[in-house]
C-alpha cells in the first residue's frame, strides 16, 4: 500500500473500457430502433453510480423502467428515498430482488401498463395485433441475468460468476403481446468521477483482476470507518475505543492507520500467513466479499 494510493487505483478503474463494449454500445443502439419499453436495472445500493451514462441519451425518447435490483442489500429507508426520486420524475420504479424473486409481478404490471399504453397509441394507426417489444439494460453485475431468468420463469440468459457473461442476443416472449430482448451488460469509456469508479469497483462490476484489490478494500474499509463504523464493530468484534486508539495515531500516516485495522480484522478471522503476517489480499476479499453479500448489514452508498 503506498502513500498515495489515489493514483494507481484511479488510473486502472476509471480508463477501464474493454473493446467488446464498443461493438455491444453499437448493437444497442442499433437494436433501440426495434424497442417500445427499455427497463433499466440499477444497484438499489448505488443508482447513481450504476447508471449508465450514455444509455441515457440513447433511450430519451423511450418509455422506461427503473428496477433498483439488490433492494434487501439496500439501507429501507434509502430505497424509499430513490422511489420518490424516481416518482417525481415520473418515471416507474420497483423494487426487487431477482435472486427470491422479490418485485418481479409487480414489474410485469409495469410493463403491461407501458405495453397497453402503446397498444393504444398504435390501434389509433390502425395496427393491432403488433407485440411490444422491451429492450433490458444494465451494467455488469447488477443482476440483469438473474432479472431475466425470473421474468421468465426459466434459465434463458446465461449467468456467471464473471461481469458480463450474457453475450448473444436473446428474445424472450413474457406474455402473448410482450416480447423481451436482453443485451450484454455495458459499461461507458470512462468511469468518472472517482466516486463511481470505486462504487463500482466496491459491488465487483469491474473484474478484479484489472484492479489491486488491497486499494479497493482500503476505500472501502476508508468509508465504513467515517459512515457505518458500528457496522464494522458488530461484524468483527473490534470495539469503538480499539478504532479510535488506531485511527488517532500520529505516528503513522492515515493510509497505514487504516491499515492496521484491516489487520486487525484479518487476525480476528485468522488470516495469517507463515511468520504471523497478516494475508492482506485474504482480508481484501473478505471484506469486499461481505460488503457485497450483505453481511456488513444493508448499506447504500448513494443517495438522491
Amino acid at each position: 500500500m503506498t502513500e498515495n494510493n489515489d493514483k494507481g487505483l484511479h488510473k486502472s478503474v476509471i480508463n477501464w473500457y474493454p473493446g467488446h463494449m464498443a461493438k455491444t454500445k453499437k448493437q444497442i443502439i442499433e437494436d433501440l430502433k426495434l424497442i417500445d419499453v427499455v427497463i433499466e436495472i440499477l444497484d438499489a445500493r448505488i443508482p447513481k453510480s450504476s447508471q449508465n451514462k450514455d444509455l441515457q441519451e440513447w433511450i430519451k425518447n423511450k418509455k422506461k423502467i427503473v428496477i433498483l435490483n439488490k433492494s434487501d442489500l439496500a439501507e429501507e429507508k434509502a430505497n424509499k428515498a430513490w422511489i420518490e426520486y424516481y416518482q417525481k420524475k415520473g418515471i416507474p420504479v420497483v423494487l426487487t430482488d431477482a435472486n427470491t424473486g422479490v418485485g418481479i409481478e409487480k414489474v410485469v404490471k409495469e410493463i403491461e401498463k407501458s405495453a397497453k399504453e402503446k397498444e393504444e397509441s398504435l390501434k389509433q394507426k390502425g395496427r393491432i395485433g403488433k407485440a411490444i417489444r422491451v429492450m433490458v439494460v444494465g451494467i455488469p453485475n447488477v443482476g440483469k441475468s438473474s432479472f431475466i431468468n425470473r421474468i421468465t420463469k426459466k434459465t434463458s440468459a446465461l449467468v456467471g460468476n464473471k461481469p458480463g457473461v450474457t453475450k448473444q442476443k436473446q428474445w424472450v416472449k413474457i406474455k402473448e403481446n410482450i416480447e423481451l430482448l436482453d443485451t450484454p451488460g455495458m459499461l461507458w469509456p470512462k468511469l468518472e468521477p472517482e466516486e463511481t469508479a470505486l462504487h463500482l469497483a466496491y459491488i465487483g462490476t469491474i473484474k478484479e483482476d484489472n484492479l489491486e484489490k488491497l486499494e479497493i478494500a482500503y476505500y472501502l474499509l476508508k468509508y465504513l470507518l467515517e459512515e457505518k463504523r458500528q457496522n464494522l464493530i458488530e461484524r468483527y468484534q473490534l470495539t469503538e475505543q480499539e478504532i479510535e486508539e488506531i485511527l488517532t495515531c500520529k505516528d503513522r500516516p492515515e493510509n497505514e492507520n487504516i491499515l492496521e485495522i484491516l489487520h486487525r480484522i484479518g487476525r480476528k478471522r485468522g488470516a495469517i500467513v507463515a511468520g504471523g503476517r497478516v494475508d492482506e489480499e485474504k482480508v481484501a476479499n473478505l471484506l469486499l466479499q461481505e460488503f457485497r453479500n450483505g453481511k456488513l448489514g444493508k448499506i447504500t452508498l448513494e443517495r438522491p
